[in-house]
Formats: structure tokens, C-alpha cells, sequence
């Protein structure tokens, strides 16, 4: 029985360093490990592709949600437990919010950004209290969290805003803070 599911949000190439794909590796293993399921973009490259097929050689339960038209750009994974097509963007990023206990932010690029700050001002506009955790491997994700502080700095956001966010270095890191969280 599936005790809760993580939603994680990564991109669909590797990036340029290794620690990266490894992080989405031992993040895919753990949530399974956990007995979680992952929710997740249903593609079968990059971080996205790493994480997946991590969590599902662990034994996890996976969920995936992709929109019709990233079929083939981003290779729709559809040997996850559950593999659900959209018609756009804006439902993928629902369904996975909806099916989600918790959401990881691992290193990625606009897509990942896009998902992250709709999640976050989901947050602040009190539409959900789920935990989101940024895993900041090698630092990757510390211009996005001086900013965060800059927008709080300028008065654009109350500062409870930052409370809506933790920042992990590592996967294990990572875990503590969704256990944490969670119970």
C-alpha cells in the first residue's frame, strides 16, 4: 500500500553535471524505498527518465502524466504503473499537483522553473499546504533561492513566502525533509 506520493519536478536532458543525474537516481530509489510513489513528468529522458526507471528497479509505484503534445519529444514512459496523457500543459501540471503529497524540485530548466513557481504561488495563495523541497545539488538551485529572498527583500512577497520552500543538499537530506514533513 502506497503511504504517500512525492511529486518531482527535474528536467528532461542530464545537465552538464553528473552529481545531477545521479541525485535524480538516488531520489527515484529512495521514494520507492519509502514505499512513496513517484509522480512525475511520464518522460523517458534526462533527470525524468533517471528518476523513473531508479524508482521502478527499486519496486516503487509510478505515475506519470504527460500532455499529448511532449509524446515524442520527451518519450512517454508507458511501462509506469500509471500512465495518464493530457491535452495541455496546464492539466499535466494539475494532475500531478492532485495526485501529490509533497513536491521535489531537482535541478532543470524553464519547465521545471514554470512548475516550481506555479506550485509556490499555489502555496502562498493557500490553495494547498503540501511541503516543497528544492534538492539542490551542488549548489544548483542557490541563484533561484536568492532571488526568492531578493523578492521578499523589495516587499513583493511577505516573508512567510520562504517558509514555503526548504532547501535540501542532498537526496538523503532530501528524504529526512519529506519524512519530516509528511508524518
Amino acid at each position: 500500500m502506497i503511504s504517500k506520493s512525492i511529486c518531482v519536478y527535474c528536467g528532461s536532458r542530464p545537465g552538464q553535471n553528473p552529481a545531477y543525474t545521479e541525485a535524480a537516481d538516488a531520489l527515484g530509489t529512495a521514494i520507492a524505498r519509502e514505499g512513496w510513489r513517484l509522480v512525475y513528468g511520464a518522460g523517458d529522458v534526462g533527470l525524468m527518465g533517471t528518476t523513473a526507471r531508479a524508482a521502478q528497479n527499486a519496486g516503487g509505484d509510478t505515475f506519470g502524466v504527460i500532455p499529448t503534445h511532449l509524446m515524442d519529444l520527451e518519450v512517454g514512459k508507458t511501462d509506469l504503473t500509471r500512465f495518464i496523457i493530457t491535452e495541455t500543459m496546464h492539466e499535466r501540471k494539475k494532475v500531478m499537483v492532485m495526485n501529490a503529497d509533497a513536491i521535489v524540485v531537482l535541478p532543470g530548466g524553464a519547465g521545471s522553473l514554470d512548475e516550481f513557481f506555479e506550485v509556490l504561488t499555489w502555496r502562498q495563495l493557500g490553495l494547498h499546504g503540501k511541503p516543497i523541497v528544492l534538492l539542490s545539488v551542488d549548489d544548483y538551485w542557490a541563484p533561484l533561492t536568492a532571488l526568492l529572498n531578493h523578492v521578499v527583500d523589495q516587499g513583493f512577497a511577505d516573508e512567510s513566502l520562504l517558509g514555503f520552500v526548504e532547501t535540501a543538499a542532498s537526496t538523503s537530506d532530501t528524504i529526512t525533509a519529506l519524512r519530516r514533513a509528511l508524518s
